[in-house]
């Protein structure tokens, strides 16, 4: 394999890599919550 090729593989690998711990940050800190549903929630019938 040439040389740009391997370069190219490994930094696709971290920018993926980068993306991915970005999103797992994200939903850990609640980013992605419903914030709609609390506001629904008091037309639900129980």
């Amino acid at each position: 394999m040439d040389e740009s090729t391997l370069l190219l593989i490994v930094l696709s690998l971290c920018l993926g890599a980068g993306c991915w711990l970005i999103f797992i940050w994200a939903v850990r800190r609640g980013e992605f919550d419903d914030v709609e549903k609390p506001k629904h929630r008091m037309l639900d019938d129980d």
